[in-house]
Parts: C-alpha cells; sequence; structure tokens
C-alpha cells in the first residue's frame, strides 16, 4: 500500500521590492506669442503621469511624460500666467529576478530639486530632478498538499484564505462639456480638478465605470489682474475590457485627472473643456483552500519537509476624508493671495504608538501678490495622517495601493499669517501579506517498532495551550483515540488547561 498525496495550486504571494529612479528635468520653454512675456518667474512644478507599464525577469520599464509647468508674472500688469510643457520618458528600473504570474506596481514620487531662470521674456530654461519610488508586488502559483490518504498517515488540516489578483488596469479616459465664463478670458491660469466614481458595475471580462469631474479654471479678464474662478461639473463614462474579471472580484477604481484643456468659443458661444483621466481599476478573487499543516503515521516512521507559504489578504478598502489644517507667518504681512496648490509624496504605513497609520508629506504652495505689486510663492508643509484601525499586528507586512486627492484647499492671509485648510481623500485598498507553515513533502521510512504487548496505557502530563494533535504524533497514536480515551469534546484541537492524559498502546 502506497501512501496518497493530492495537490493543488493555489496563488501565492511571491517577491516584493521597493526601487527609486531619478527622472532628469532638462528643457527650455518657449513663451507663446498669444501670452505676455515673462517679467519674473514665480514657481516651478514637476509631475510624472506613468502610462505604460512592463515587468520583465530583472526590470521594470515605465513609459509616460513629465508634466512641467512654469508659473510666471507677466510685464505689463499682466498679473500670474502659466505655461507647460509635457517631457517624454522611458525608464527601465532594474529589479531582483523572480518568478511571477500577476504583479502590480505603484509608482509615486516627489521633486528632488526645480530651477528655472528666464533666459529672456520669451524662453524659460528648466533644470532639476524628480525622485520615482516603484512599489512591486507579485503573486505566482504554488503546489501545496491538500489531503494525504493511507498507510495509517494522520493529517491536521488547516484553511488558507487569500485573494487572487485578477485585474490591474490603468487607462486613460476623456470627458468634454462646455465652460462658460461672464466675459471672455484673456488668459486662462490653471485648470484643476477632482474625480469620483459613482457607480461600478462589474460584468464577466468588464467593467462599467460612471463618474464626475469637478473642474475649477483660475482665470483673468482683459486688463484686470486679478485672478477669478469658474467651476465646471463633466460626466464621463467607461466601458474597460478587463479579462479575468467576474461578478465574484472585489474591486475598486480610481478616476485621477492628468491633464485639461479648453477652447473659447467664437461668436458669443460657450467653450469647451476637455479633460483626460487616469482611470485606475484593481480587482481581486477571494480563495481559500484546505491544506496540510501537520501529519505523520501510526505505522511508519515519518519524515516532513516544511514549507512556508504566504498569501496575500485585503486588510480593508478606502475612501476616507482627512481635513489638515496649518498656519505660518508671511514674509509680507500684506501679502494677498491669489491662488494655491496642493502635492502629496509617496504614501507609506507607519506604527504610532500603538496603531497603524496611513502617512505623507503634504505640501501647499500659495501665489501672493505683496507690498511691491510682485508675485510671490509660499510653502506651507502639512502631515497627512490617516488611521487604519483594521490593521492589529504590529509585525504585519502590509502595503497601501491608494491615491490622494486635494478636494477643498483654501488659503488665507489674516494677521500677517498664512492659514491653510486642506481637505485629502484617500481611495484604494490596504493589503497585508500573512504566512502560514506547512507541509511541503512527506516520505514514510521503516515501519515502527512493536510495543510491549504488556503495556496498554501511558500517561503524559501536558501543559495549557498544548495541541491534542502534537501530542497525538509524539506518541504515534491516533487523535481519535486519544479524545475518545480521555473522554474529550469532539472536535478539541487544544488543551484549556493543564491535565494527564492517557495514551492508548497502538
Amino acid at each position: 500500500m502506497e501512501l496518497k498525496i493530492f495537490r493543488d495550486t493555489m496563488p501565492a504571494a511571491g517577491a516584493g521590492c521597493v526601487v527609486r529612479a531619478e527622472l532628469p528635468v532638462e528643457t527650455e520653454i518657449l513663451i507663446s506669442d498669444y501670452l505676455p512675456p515673462v517679467f519674473k518667474l514665480v514657481k516651478c512644478f514637476a509631475r510624472p503621469v506613468v502610462l505604460q507599464k512592463q515587468l520583465q525577469p530583472g526590470r521594470l520599464t515605465l513609459e509616460g511624460y513629465l508634466r512641467c509647468t512654469v508659473y510666471y508674472q507677466g510685464e505689463e500688469n499682466a498679473g500670474l500666467c502659466q505655461t507647460e510643457q509635457k517631457l517624454p520618458f522611458t525608464r527601465v528600473l532594474e529589479l531582483p529576478e523572480f518568478d511571477f504570474t500577476a504583479w502590480t506596481a505603484t509608482v509615486e514620487g516627489q521633486t528632488e530639486y526645480l530651477n528655472s531662470r528666464a533666459v529672456n521674456p520669451r524662453r524659460i530654461e528648466v533644470r532639476g530632478a524628480y525622485g520615482l519610488v516603484a512599489s512591486v508586488r507579485t503573486q505566482c502559483k504554488t503546489e501545496v498538499i491538500t489531503a494525504l490518504a493511507d498507510c495509517g498517515v494522520e493529517q491536521k488540516l488547516s484553511a488558507l484564505a487569500g485573494m487572487r489578483r485578477t485585474v490591474v488596469l490603468d487607462k486613460l479616459l476623456t470627458a468634454e462639456g462646455e465652460l462658460s465664463f461672464p466675459q471672455p478670458p484673456a488668459a486662462i491660469l490653471d485648470i484643476s480638478g477632482s474625480a469620483e466614481v459613482r457607480e461600478l458595475k462589474i460584468l464577466h471580462n468588464k467593467a462599467v465605470v460612471k463618474g464626475e469631474l469637478r473642474a475649477l479654471c483660475a482665470w483673468r479678464a482683459e486688463g484686470d489682474p486679478t485672478l477669478r474662478s469658474q467651476s465646471v461639473t463633466l460626466n464621463f463614462q467607461q466601458v474597460a475590457d478587463a479579462e479575468g474579471l467576474s461578478e465574484d472580484c472585489r474591486c475598486f477604481c480610481i478616476a485621477e485627472p492628468v491633464g485639461f484643456s479648453a477652447e473659447q468659443g467664437e461668436g458669443g458661444e460657450p467653450g469647451r473643456l476637455t479633460a483626460t483621466l487616469l482611470l485606475r481599476l484593481r480587482g481581486w478573487r477571494p480563495y481559500q483552500l484546505q491544506w496540510v499543516a501537520d501529519a505523520f503515521s501510526t505505522r511508519y516512521e515519518t519524515m516532513l519537509t516544511p514549507q512556508e507559504l504566504a498569501a496575500d489578504t485585503l486588510v480593508c478598502a478606502l475612501n476616507e476624508t482627512v481635513t489638515l489644517t496649518g498656519s505660518g507667518p508671511l514674509p509680507d504681512a500684506g501679502a494677498k493671495i491669489l491662488a494655491c496648490f496642493a502635492s502629496f509624496g509617496p504614501l507609506s504605513l507607519v506604527r504610532k504608538e500603538e496603531n497603524w497609520a496611513l502617512t505623507a508629506r503634504t505640501v501647499v504652495t500659495a501665489f501672493a501678490e505683496n507690498s511691491l505689486n510682485e508675485l510671490e510663492s509660499y510653502e506651507k508643509p502639512l502631515e497627512f495622517s490617516l488611521p487604519i484601525p483594521e490593521l492589529t499586528d504590529a509585525e504585519a507586512d502590509c502595503w497601501p495601493e491608494c491615491w490622494l486627492t486635494a478636494e477643498n484647499l483654501q488659503c488665507v492671509s489674516a494677521g500677517g499669517a498664512l492659514d491653510v485648510s486642506l481637505t485629502v481623500r484617500a481611495e484604494g485598498a490596504i493589503l497585508c501579506r500573512k504566512v502560514w507553515d506547512g507541509v511541503g513533502n512527506i516520505a514514510l521510512g521503516e515501519p515502527l517498532a512493536p510495543e510491549d504487548p504488556e503495556i496498554s496505557l501511558r500517561i503524559c502530563y501536558a501543559q495549557a495551550g498544548e495541541e491534542l494533535f502534537g501530542i497525538a504524533k509524539r506518541f504515534h497514536v491516533s487523535p481519535g483515540r486519544m479524545l475518545a480515551a480521555n473522554e474529550l469534546d469532539e472536535g478539541t484541537e487544544r488543551l484549556p488547561q493543564a491535565v494527564r492524559l492517557l495514551v492508548p498502546g497502538t
């Protein structure tokens, strides 16, 4: 008679790593004829938009563009002006080599430094660097033992639960609508906004996404340096092909605005606003299987090969808002705030006292006109922190797959100080790796030596918390016989207190 071993495969958590790289910023921006010449540079921003990711053994390839935006003060009382340029990039990041069947890469970063200067009133030179942080997580199919039979084998089964990654989709989409102004604008300084997915319908290999984009346009009228704001709401809908997606998947979807363009209407007609959004769809399918955590034979010597298994689990989904406030002195007490922007650094999970929190460095930049009628920029750093009460294990190996957006930003100059209020929305999920120990292989050796027939019972002094299966394994006795000999309740696995056990002979 041979030992029967039954096996199955599972999507185990694979290797993961965090890699960093630097994107150089080197460009010259020419001021278009319809924009005022440069009188003074105010602030330069850089932000990457990753359009394609490709993971191959030993490397991660990123493709996209770096959006470089320059704000400046125009000549002849033109006020605050803006120009931008997209810098395409392809970056190959070196990784350790590992096998995988599914993967995801979250790319974040922050500006390391940016220097800009006006070469002449129509040309701006920008030099600097942007630091990228790529977090790669993988899954790989792993074979496990799910059951054993014959040869007097006894087995301890354990339930293993996890999440199989089914969909990682990043897709660009556009939303269009009318943009009306109370009077023809002389210049549009900036368009920003936030998007919300209102409905996500999961079909077989498809996802239907419906949402709303709220855009805010900063502009000024002819001959008036005062900044004005105009808001518009656009609806969007997208049917995305997502192979492997089904109705039993757990999903989240986020839409992030990455670009805007506006066209003025002619003959009194309203203008058009076109928004480009990056749709991020993530999906997992839960699974659960029984696998052999321990085993022995009541008739043969047993040799076990241990196996450590890791599975990805979903701790919680996030769709939370946090309001941040701060205040700081202004170099010019009479400065008048014109506009403000918020940027976020990489997200991380940190242990604060006895709890976990999702944190990120936040910087609010405010543009103001000082007492000399010159434009200046001021920065106010804030610390974003969102408690994660669902995460309780102090040694947990967890990571975020979520994104931050600024929903409501207000900067006020009062009493010589800059007062900032910012509402931040965090959307996505917190995932965690859980590890189990079990049996990777089993082999039977020589038959066990027969026991003395005159010994029918033995006594074992067990401690509180000991596993009954481990005691039975020590004496090569069936756990069922141990239960019967000691009149223990059916299903008893651990001993609640110290007790003297009778060990029946084989």
